[in-house]
């Protein structure tokens, strides 16, 4: 874990990377969206990334982030350049942040608050907030107060509420139930707030790619994906034998299965 900045990989692939998935879709394509491996921020040439994106399409730009270093000027000053920013806040107080987040022990709650609301006030674009519901963490009225509280500092567009749809990195992270998910709409509800709590859906593109096994490592090294959304993904990008190429890649060490919530989920190693 780091809060360094630091190019971890070469920009100019990178930018490569954008112009031939913006060739391949042609116009299928609503955003250009920078979510990394991790925090997108902690890429030290991100501004200019953003810049260059700008350049070589007309589409809008958004940065998806934890919003740590958003107290940094720098950070500020480059996310500037994005059309829509999305931070993560899923707590209203320090305790329940370290709770969930686990962060870097160099981050404070109250400066990763104040940093959010400093860009925010100066910001062109619109902030999209999202809020991760954790079962009997941040789902109870005190805490969904809490975050109500901080959330309005902030004063987003949007505010995204999220729950754990994929295998979590502790077994207490699950959703909560119905019930305490409508407590949080109604909480939050002067913060125009948007359920997608519900399963993921969308379409990803995995073409360009010589083999299914390196198509099935580049959709799930961005995060763990059900069986079902990789078979069905490659299926209608012309792969077969998918099962096949799951078992070869698990055998190698490369990635895993793992049961949550009923379903099956496949992560990279």
């Amino acid at each position: 874990m780091t809060v360094q900045r630091e190019d971890f990989f070469v920009p100019e692939a990178i930018l490569e990377e954008i112009e031939r998935a913006i060739e391949q879709q042609k116009g299928a394509i609503d955003f250009v969206t920078f979510v990394g491996e991790g925090e997108p921020t902690l890429c030290k040439s991100l501004g200019r990334l953003i810049e260059k994106t700008k350049e070589i399409v007309d589409i809008p730009v958004a940065v998806d982030t934890n919003g740590s270093l958003l107290y940094r000027s720098d950070v500020r000053a480059e996310l500037q350049s994005a059309d829509v920013v999305m931070p993560s806040l899923d707590a209203g107080t320090p305790r329940t942040f370290h709770k969930i987040n686990r962060p870097h022990r160099e981050l404070d709650f109250e400066t990763i608050v104040r940093g959010i609301s400093e860009f925010s006030r100066r910001y062109e674009g619109e902030i999209w907030m999202e809020v991760m519901l954790v079962k009997g963490i941040n789902d109870v009225e005190e805490e969904l107060e809490a975050l109500r509280y901080q959330l309005e500092r902030i004063e987003p567009e949007r505010t995204y509420l999220n729950v754990p749809i994929r295998p979590p990195a502790e077994s207490w992270a699950v959703p909560p139930d119905e019930e305490a998910i409508e407590l949080a709409l109604a909480v939050l509800s002067d913060l125009n707030v948007r359920d997608i709590t519900g399963e993921e859906r969308g379409e990803f593109s995995v073409a360009g790619f010589e083999s299914p096994e390196e198509a099935i490592m580049a959709l799930i090294r961005r995060h763990p994906m059900r069986e079902t959304q990789v078979i069905e993904t490659l299926n209608r990008m012309g792969y077969v034998n998918i099962p096949d190429s799951l078992k070869r890649l698990r055998e190698c060490g490369k990635i895993k299965r793992v049961r949550y919530r009923g379903k099956v989920f496949w992560l990279s190693c």
